[in-house]
C-alpha cells in the first residue's frame, strides 16, 4: 500500500512504572501480564498494532534497575538492545512518584536519531493541579539531559485517557515500509511463553510477599484433545530453594491450587476453551545466579553475558 508506515518503538524506564499495562491499552487486549509488583517483565514483548496506514510493533521491556544477579544483568542488557534498534523510544515516568536517578540513567542510555516520548503514566492516580507540577518536572528533566526534542504526553493506560492520542504521534515517526509481521495478529510471542507468563503472574499474585522474584516457570507438555474442546498444559515451577517449595505447595496444596486456578481461568481466556492445567513445583537452586540454567529456561543470551 502506498504511503504505509511500520516500524518498532520500545517501551522503557524503570521496574513498576506501567510499561506492561501501557502496551496493552495500546494493543487493545491483554498481551502481556500486569502486576503492581516491580520486575514482572522477563522478556521483550511485542505488541502488534495494526491500522489503515500503519502498523506498529510496541517492544514491552523488562524494568531497568541496578543488577544483583545474572538474570538482572541479562534483564538490562535486553532493554539497552532494544533502545538501540527501533524508530522511537517511549520512557515512562509515573505521574505519581518523583522522578530520580534511575530515571536519568535510562534516559542516558538513550542514543541514535530515535524519536523520544517522554510519557507520562498513571495520571488518573493524582490531582489536575498536580499533574500541571508533574509535567513542568518532567520538562526540566528532557532539558537536563538534552532531550529538548522529547514530546512529552500525559496518559491513562486505566482509564485509556490520551491513548490514542499517542499513537497517531507515534506513528508520524515510523518509516514507510509495508507490514513486517501479518495483520491478523497482536503480538509475536510463542504460545509456550504466554502461557508460561500467565503462571507466573499468577505466582505472583499468590506468593509476592513471600517470593518476590524467585519462580520461574516452563512448559514441558501442551496441545489439543477432544476435537478442540480441551487444551492440556503440563508446566514446572521452578523455586531456588527446598524452603520455598513448601511455601508454594502450601498446607494441603491450597497455594498450588489457588495458583493453578487463577492461572487457568487466564489461559481460558486466551484460548477460548476448556484447559487442564498440571503444576509440579521443581527445586533449581540458584537458578537466577547460573548462566547455564538461565539459558535452559529460556534466557538463551545468558551465556555470552
Amino acid at each position: 500500500m502506498e504511503n504505509f508506515k511500520a516500524g518498532f518503538v520500545a517501551i522503557v524506564g524503570r521496574p513498576n512504572t506501567g510499561k506492561s499495562t501501557l502496551v496493552n491499552a495500546l494493543v487493545g487486549t491483554k498481551i502481556v501480564i500486569t502486576s503492581h509488583h516491580p520486575n514482572t517483565t522477563r522478556n521483550p514483548i511485542r505488541g502488534i498494532i495494526n491500522r489503515e496506514k500503519y502498523q506498529m510493533i510496541v517492544v514491552d521491556t523488562p524494568g531497568m534497575h541496578k543488577p544483583k544477579t545474572a538474570l538482572g544483568t541479562r534483564l538490562n542488557s535486553m532493554v539497552n538492545e532494544n533502545m538501540q534498534s527501533n524508530d522511537a523510544v517511549l520512557l515512562c515516568l509515573p505521574a505519581d512518584e518523583e522522578i530520580g536517578a534511575g530515571d536519568e540513567y535510562i534516559a542516558k542510555q538513550i542514543k541514535g536519531n530515535q524519536k523520544v516520548f517522554l510519557v507520562v503514566t498513571k495520571v488518573d492516580k493524582i490531582s489536575k493541579s498536580d499533574l500541571a507540577v508533574r509535567l513542568m518536572a518532567v520538562n526540566e528533566f528532557a532539558l537536563r539531559l538534552n532531550l529538548q526534542d522529547a514530546e512529552i504526553i500525559p496518559v491513562s493506560a486505566k482509564n485509556l485517557d490520551q491513548t490514542e492520542l499517542l499513537l497517531e504521534l507515534l506513528s508520524v515517526h515510523l518509516p514507510e515500509s509495508p507490514a513486517l509481521y501479518p495483520t491478523d495478529i497482536n503480538t509475536d510471542q510463542a504460545q509456550e511463553l504466554m502461557f508460561a507468563d500467565l503462571i507466573r503472574e499468577a505466582a505472583i499474585e499468590e506468593l509476592y510477599e513471600e517470593l518476590p522474584h524467585s519462580v520461574m516457570v516452563t512448559i514441558e507438555e501442551m496441545g489439543e484433545r477432544d476435537d478442540g474442546k480441551i487444551f492440556d498444559i503440563s508446566a514446572t515451577l521452578h523455586v531456588e530453594r527446598d524452603s520455598q517449595k513448601g511455601i508454594i505447595i502450601g498446607p494441603q496444596g491450597s497455594k498450588l491450587k489457588a495458583i493453578g486456578s487463577l492461572a487457568r481461568k487466564s489461559i481460558e481466556n486466551l484460548v477460548g476453551m476448556q484447559v487442564f492445567l498440571q503444576i509440579h513445583v521443581k527445586v533449581s537452586k540458584e537458578w537466577q545466579k547460573d548462566p547455564k540454567l538461565l539459558a535452559k529456561l529460556g534466557f538463551t543470551d545468558a551465556l555470552s553475558d
